[in-house]
């Protein structure tokens, strides 16, 4: 194992031979293989010859990290559906609490003037559940507020002889729901899956062609994270639509239920239960839930002009991120040919 910052990929005739890195000591050396993974993260700089960087930047987190205070339920993640959009606490330690404030758009109230603290003082900590208000506070007194823009990239790869795309560096999505790690450690395990067979690497044109089945079998539970955390993001921002207004509070309802109406979307979410199709019933099974309590028990034009623009919201929500992760890929991967690549002969 060496450990250096790698600065660019080792090219030759279209073939990605490795990689050119530094050392500690500021030595240029040259590291060769016939498999060059690349997982260098969100801010991956050597990406752009190996797939269509589409990066989208709805939002950015502002972190704090609270001391001494008890969340509402003690050892679970909660989610605050507040405006304009929600903001999450997760324990870290036995006596840390980390608090993501969602911002959305790209720019970020400043912390040098104070507009920052003014913003999460005035804006956010009203709506904070009373428990965590005076440890909020305390936080942002202490100064130690930590930014990061949140990208969302669908995965679009240039299949490259002696290269293969992981992590963050290949595929993002909105981090409400924390699905990242899910994401790339699924990878990891079809990745081993299909190189276990394998007893030579070195014939890097016909080791691509197989790995292009990579792309199609991580798709169930890739696409599923993926497009839970969009939609999810969509709707648990607030809107002065009614129809919108109307989609969140029937989502949080509809989790509050219990039963297959909780497990449910928890399994895709952990991913646990990587279909696509599930992920559609559930979305849709929000929207009629919401739909029915607007016609319930007396139904008004109005309420069924709503109601109609209910289901409308939730479609232009879904169905653009399941375009963009591939309506084949994600609901009929046997259809794609890629899907029965065999290993390379011996």
């Amino acid at each position: 194992m060496e450990q250096g910052t790698v600065t660019s990929l080792l090219e030759e005739n279209g073939t990605i031979k490795g990689v050119q890195y530094k050392t500690k000591a500021g030595q240029e050396l040259e590291a060769y293989a016939p498999l060059t993974i690349v997982c260098d993260g969100c801010f991956s700089n050597l990406r752009r010859s190996l797939c269509n960087p589409k990066v989208d930047v709805p939002s950015c987190f502002v972190g704090l990290v609270l001391e001494n205070c008890q969340l509402p339920f003690a050892n679970h993640g909660h989610v605050i559906l507040a405006d304009p959009s929600p903001i999450l606490f997760y324990p870290i330690s036995s006596t840390e609490v980390r608090c993501l404030v969602d911002v959305p758009g790209q720019k970020l109230p400043s912390i040098a003037n104070g507009e920052m603290t003014n913003y999460l003082k005035t804006r956010v900590a009203p709506q904070l559940p009373p428990q965590l208000y005076d440890a909020f506070i305390s936080a942002i007194d202490q100064g130690k507020i930590r930014t990061m823009p949140n990208r969302s990239m669908p995965a679009d790869p240039y299949p490259t002889p002696g290269a293969l795309l992981m992590g963050d560096a290949f595929n993002m999505r909105h981090p409400l729901t924390g699905g990242g790690m899910t994401v790339a450690l699924s990878d990891i395990v079809v990745l081993r899956d299909l190189l276990k067979p394998l007893s030579n690497l070195n014939d890097a044109v016909s080791l691509s062609k197989y790995l292009e089945s990579f792309y199609t079998l991580r798709k169930p539970v890739a696409s599923t994270i993926n497009t839970l955390a969009g939609a999810l993001y969509k709707v648990f921002c607030a809107s002065p639509d009614q129809a919108r207004k109307e989609m969140r509070e029937a989502c949080f309802d509809y989790l509050s239920l219990g039963g297959v109406c909780s497990a449910g979307p928890v399994a895709l979410l952990s991913g646990l239960n990587p279909r696509p199709l599930s992920l559609v019933v559930h979305f849709f099974a929000v929207a009629i839930y919401g739909v029915g309590r607007l016609l319930l028990p007396f139904p008004s034009l109005k309420r069924m002009w709503i109601g109609a623009r209910l289901i409308s919201v939730a479609s232009s929500i879904i169905f653009p991120i399941i375009k963009a992760e591939g309506v084949r890929q994600m609901f009929f991967p046997v259809t794609v040919p890629a899907y029965y690549k065999a290993p390379p002969a011996k």
